[in-house]
């Protein structure tokens, strides 16, 4: 008996290698689905086969190790009339195929894939090799067994050569098209994650990095040219911030108010916050700013937004000729364009957050500087205590004090606020100081001291519009006198002689950098006992209440006339003086700096000196937030 002959089934192949990352597997499955789906094998089985090779493909990702998760993957397709058989070849270790996997837990994910592959295919075989391994999956095709539905189809053409040559042709620029966007995709991919790693890599600067994001994006897309813009600060403008080349760059673009209408394609893009397409050829607008790419220039402008927040524009495209690029490429562009927009901020806020800690550094170094510039310790004299208080409202501020000793039994005190606040107001204040010290040694009049500070200090205020309050007081306790002289300051309280009730000096002059020439009064008095004398500057009278009730005047001299008795030490004075407005201010923002001196006389005719331990050393903290001298 003669054997039959057997026709080879005719089989349909797909072979695709793909690198080792989720996105490339995910291209790759859709891939095989639109092969099988130009194979005639329906809907109802195309999400299986999908299925099976992504989920094989993951596993061959996730389980390699080493150097073999650089290598590349193998995913294959091979179709007949009546089989599907799919192929995913790894390079993990491998492992054993159990005959049937039990269906896995809800609350684990181990295993659950190779479950699904054999719940979907007929027949699962895993081939293990020395340096690759590969998982085989069989499903049979189930071929049209009723004849009604066979005649419905109608007759089956048979195929000629051309038809069959042409068909081929298709699948394989179908298979080319698909190659080169998944290579596209994982270039692009690729060029992301690089940039994301040199920015977070402590050893690369983040400066520039959009020039090496632009190189990548010029070869993906074969253009020639791209031109970035980021708004101004003041959001108004598109400003020039890289170019390929320099004959790009243009003047700032600017962006219409709500309402107008914009003026070029990248402020339509900027408006609008959607990317659109341009041609100089059919550009009637001789002002459009990307004419410079020349007569024949295309391309392509995206928005760069994140957020709700625009960030600017990039345009991208050719010199010469059309505009190449695909919707892939736009694609590519618009990837880009984002990534750009999270990045510029992400280093806007970084810059922004490194020159809040410089500027906050600096400050306190400000702040440190100026407690230096107080007096260390203050001179005390035989039977009188002097102490002196001072608070910023900010880090640095503008209110000092000063104390001299110009004799045994003398001495000459000075108190004043520069306009302002901050670090302007501190430099001032430590010019003034010098000054003031350079002075001292050829004259202890307060008239005379004030004058010869307004003539040195009047240009440097006047050309900043600034200027200082200040009163000077030359103490005499051996006769039990004062003289003091003001520029604009807050008045001088006191006990005067033959009264116990506080009393203010109602001397009155021009701040110190109004004009070169004022002269200035002075006023002389004796002190009752005890002395006691209080200069102070207006933060003290203008302290607010939670309420927003001022701490004021006449509550000021309330609170002396209370604490000004005999037998009282300077230092317990000025403590309850802090404590005293620290209690009134309660929780409140404090508005303006403060400070102030207080002389008491203690009795006894003993000398009375700092302690050894603060002559030489810092003003003090203690619990209030005041800083103390004495």
């Amino acid at each position: 008996m003669v054997a039959p002959l057997l026709e080879p089934a005719r089989t349909a192949t797909l072979r695709l290698a793909f690198a080792p990352n989720l996105v490339s597997a995910r291209a790759v499955s859709a891939a095989v689905r639109l092969f099988l789906a130009e194979q005639g094998v329906k809907g109802k089985d195309l999400f299986a086969y999908e299925l099976c090779v992504a989920e094989a493909s993951n596993n061959a990702i996730e389980y390699a190790e080493g150097p073999s998760r650089a290598l590349d993957l193998l995913a294959e397709v091979l179709i007949t009339p009546v089989q599907v058989e799919l192929r995913v070849t790894d390079h993990t270790a491998g492992f054993v195929l159990r005959e049937r996997i039990p269906q896995p837990l809800p609350t684990t994910d181990r295993g659950r894939g190779l479950f699904l592959i054999q719940s979907a295919m007929d027949e699962v075989r895993y081939l293990r090799g020395a340096k690759e391994n590969i998982l085989v999956m069989r499903k049979k095709r189930h071929p049209i067994t009723d004849a009604k539905a066979a005649n419905e189809q109608g007759p089956v053409d048979q195929l000629s050569l051309e038809k069959c040559r042409r068909q081929l042709a298709e699948s394989r620029s179908q298979m080319i098209r698909l190659a080169e966007e998944l290579l596209l995709r994982t270039e692009t991919l690729s060029s992301v994650f690089r940039c994301c790693a040199e920015l977070g890599s402590m050893k690369t600067s983040s400066e520039g990095f959009e020039g090496r994001l632009f190189v990548d994006l010029l070869h993906l897309t074969s253009a020639d040219w791209y031109v970035l813009r980021l708004v101004s600060p003041d959001g108004g403008k598109l400003l020039v911030a890289a170019t390929s080349e320099p004959d790009l760059a243009s003047k700032p673009i600017a962006l219409p108010a709500e309402g107008g209408a914009p003026a070029s394609i990248e402020a339509i893009v900027a408006v609008g916050r959607k990317a659109a397409r341009f041609d100089v050829r059919e550009c009637s607008e001789r002002s459009e700013p990307l004419r410079a790419v020349g007569s024949r220039g295309a391309g392509l402008v995206c928005p760069l937004c994140f957020g709700g927040e625009l960030v600017g524009t990039i345009a991208v495209g050719r010199r010469g000729g059309d505009f190449p690029l695909g919707r892939l490429q736009d694609e590519v562009i618009r990837t880009f364009a984002e990534f750009l927009a999270i990045q510029t901020l992400n280093l806007r806020r970084q810059k922004e957050e490194v020159r809040n800690r410089v500027v906050a550094r600096e400050l306190e170094i400000a702040q440190e500087i100026q407690h230096l510039l107080l007096p260390r310790s203050l001179p005390q004299l035989a039977g009188f205590g002097l102490a002196g208080g001072w608070q910023s409202a900010r880090e640095v501020g503008g209110d000092f004090y000063d104390a001299i000793a110009s004799g045994d039994q003398s001495l000459l005190l000075m108190i004043a606020d520069v306009m302002g606040k901050g670090v302007p107001a501190a430099l001032f204040a430590t010019e003034m100081r010098g000054l003031l010290r350079g002075l001292a040694a050829r004259s202890s009049d307060p008239a005379e001291l004030l004058g010869g500070l307004n003539r040195l200090l009047y240009t440097d205020l006047s050309s900043v519009a600034m200027f200082i309050t200040a009163q000077i007081v030359h103490v005499d306790l051996q006769n039990r006198q004062i003289t003091a002289a003001s520029a604009g300051h807050c008045p001088l309280l006191f006990v005067p002689h033959g009264n116990r009730t506080v009393s203010h000096l109602p001397i009155q002059g021009l701040p110190l950098g109004v004009r070169p020439d004022t002269v200035y009064p002075h006023h002389t008095t004796r002190l009752g006992t005890p002395a006691a004398l209080l200069l102070h500057t207006d933060g003290l009278t203008e302290a607010r209440s939670p309420a927003g009730t001022p701490y004021g005047q006449r509550r000021l001299k309330a609170w002396m006339q209370a604490h000004a008795v005999p037998g009282r030490k300077a230092a317990e004075m000025r403590d309850q003086l802090a404590m005293e407005l620290t209690r009134f201010r309660g929780d409140s923002v404090m508005a303006d700096d403060q400070a102030f001196l207080v002389l008491i006389e203690e009795g006894g005719g003993a000398t009375s000196t700092a302690p050894a331990g603060e002559r030489g050393a810092q003003p003090r903290r203690t619990a209030s937030p005041f800083f103390f001298n004495s």
